[in-house]
């Protein structure tokens, strides 16, 4: 788990919806838009969100995303996510 990975969970946890890459990027400081691209798909591997293929590049938050979170997952339980 990267630095960016946690403020993109804690930025739909916050949120409670479905949003698009563009909106999460432009919302988060010090995260650029490839950033975001490059680990979503990381985070979607890991079951910590949900991506939609319509409306395309959707994502949002998944309960284990939202464990993560608060702690009740240990980032050593999940697939190694890091690169």
């Amino acid at each position: 788990m990267t630095k960016s990975d946690d403020a993109i969970l804690e930025f739909l946890a916050h949120h409670g919806i479905a949003l698009p890459p563009t909106a999460i990027a432009f919302n988060i400081q010090n995260i650029s838009r490839p950033t975001i691209d490059r680990r979503l798909p990381k985070l979607e591997d890991a079951g910590l969100v949900k991506r939609y293929d319509d409306p395309q590049g959707y994502t949002e938050i998944t309960d284990r995303g939202l464990a993560y979170l608060s702690g009740d997952l240990d980032a050593e339980e999940l697939e190694d996510i890091s690169e």
